[in-house]
């Protein structure tokens, strides 16, 4: 009997998801210029970039990035606990400790690793992770990564989440939620969240990719928005690449965690450490999104101004307040064909579909930022009237 052949397998895969119109195809972006975007040679107005503030092609950021790599060269070259951790990262975790109140901050190459890294340190067999059902792949990764026991709680749902707990009363047990749900752009119930686990003696994780930068006291998150801290929330992770425009992620928290994290977190112990440069940039936006305070001031304005105009053209818009402004369609190719309308008109908006998101649940993800503006926004109110809604004439 022969065996089955790896690479035919996932051909055929691969050609279910084209013929079930979900294949994911890849674009090249030729150039970026703020929102705007050209590709294929055309220009378009982009909805979909996580640039919440618009500091992705700052000034002071490139200048700060230009210089410490004239200074230090691009690669750091090493894993950081060989000889690959430089001033550079160690000034940046400083002033990101700082900011989100914590006493140490650790810095990874990715959000991705960075989750991997904490669960597969803090959990292992016997232990049980709970988590939203709408949590990010990461974080769901990381549990199964770690051996514990994964067990998912439908959407928000804080009493269901209490029943999961109380499911395992003997087991070490660690609670992780988005902070702001990447596909749905509604905040997690923070306060209710941390008080369960307070009575039922659980370790609250927050992942804040999506908040960090945009929500709180000084763009400090949604940890510091809900008026809890490191004692109700001991471990936040967040990204550098979305509202500070560059790239890489952290892990903030007490001074124990990170020390287990320097000993047991695999991704950060065998991964080269990100370049000096990225980590000086990091630090300069890190600067600007907390002395800038009209970038969030601008982003909220467009956040209003969007979600009025969409509220009266009746479009199927989801309840969210963050830069992330969903619109559910429901049906995948009813949802790409939308991308593509869209696109006609220079706009550039994702068709989120399956296994993105559950089946049936496909909808454009329209994201906002501090680098547009007014006139931006009603441009794509405009294009959006013209498309056929379902309950909509327009």
């Amino acid at each position: 009997m022969s065996r089955p052949d790896l690479l035919q397998r996932l051909a055929a895969s691969t050609a279910e998801r084209e013929r079930t119109q979900l294949l994911r195809r890849l674009r090249t972006v030729e150039h970026a210029d703020g929102p705007w975007l050209e590709i294929g040679g055309r220009r378009l107005l982009s909805f979909c970039s996580n640039d919440y503030l618009g500091l992705a092609r700052h000034p002071q950021l490139i200048d700060a990035l230009v210089r410490a790599a004239r200074e230090e060269g691009v690669g750091s070259a090493s894993a950081h606990l060989i000889c690959g951790h430089r001033a550079e990262h160690a000034e940046l975790e400083e002033a990101l400790a700082v900011w989100t109140g914590r006493e140490r901050a650790l810095l990874f190459s990715t959000g991705y690793m960075a989750n991997l890294g904490v669960l597969q340190a803090l959990l292992g067999p016997g232990d049980v992770c709970v988590q939203d059902k709408l949590n990010h792949a990461c974080l769901l990764d990381g549990a199964k990564l770690s051996g514990a026991e994964l067990k998912r709680y439908p959407h928000a749902d804080v009493a269901a989440a209490g029943r999961q707990l109380d499911a395992r009363p003997d087991a070490v047990a660690l609670l992780a939620t988005d902070g702001v749900f990447s596909m749905d752009g509604d905040v997690a119930p923070l306060r209710e969240l941390a008080a369960l686990c307070a009575d039922a003696q659980a370790t609250l994780m927050v992942d804040d990719a999506h908040g960090f930068g945009v929500l709180g006291p000084h763009g400090s998150g949604t940890v510091n928005a809900a008026g809890l801290g490191q004692h109700q929330v001991p471990v936040l992770m967040a990204t550098l690449g979305k509202a500070l425009g560059c790239a890489g992620a952290f892990v903030a928290g007490p001074a124990a965690l990170i020390e287990g994290l320097l000993q047991f977190a695999r991704p950060y112990i065998y991964t080269t450490a990100m370049p000096p440069a990225l980590a000086a940039a990091a630090l300069e936006a890190v600067q600007l999104a907390q002395t800038e305070t009209w970038r969030r001031a601008k982003l909220a304005a467009l956040i209003t101004r969007f979600r009025r105009g969409a509220g009266e053209l009746g479009l199927p818009l989801l309840a969210s307040s963050s830069a992330i402004q969903p619109l559910l369609l429901g049906s995948a190719a009813a949802t790409f064909a939308a991308a593509q309308a869209l696109e006609r008109h220079g706009l550039l908006v994702t068709a989120i579909r399956a296994p993105t998101v559950p089946a049936g649940q496909a909808r454009l993800r329209i994201t906002l930022s501090a680098a547009h503006e007014t006139a931006h926004v009603d441009q794509l109110l405009g294009a959006l009237e013209s498309l056929h809604w379902p309950g909509h004439s327009g």
